[in-house]
């Protein structure tokens, strides 16, 4: 139930995401949205490890999702899109 809701409400902020965006916008929407519902999945198998140091490396990859997808779209968002450099030169 929870992996529904999470691919449903990905899907909606994508869709959200889309009015008067540019593309690069769209694609870090897009991004986040992955990222979390990534991220969402891993907490959910967290909740269902069978000892403690797997649940804790679960939600431990689970929080690195999270970060990557915030930086890349961050990234996506902040730098020139064609060459993908930081300066935009």
């Amino acid at each position: 139930m929870k992996k529904m809701f999470a691919l449903g409400l990905a899907a909606g902020l994508a869709s959200l995401a889309a009015c008067n965006n540019t593309p690069q916008e769209q694609a870090a929407d897009n991004i986040e949205a992955n990222s979390e519902a990534v991220a969402d999945n891993l907490e959910e198998m967290a909740d269902n490890a069978n000892t403690e140091a797997r649940e804790d490396a679960l939600e431990n990859r689970a929080d690195t999702v999270r970060d990557m997808g915030e930086n890349k779209a961050e990234d996506m968002r902040t730098n020139d899109a064609d060459t993908n450099l930081s300066n935009g030169m």
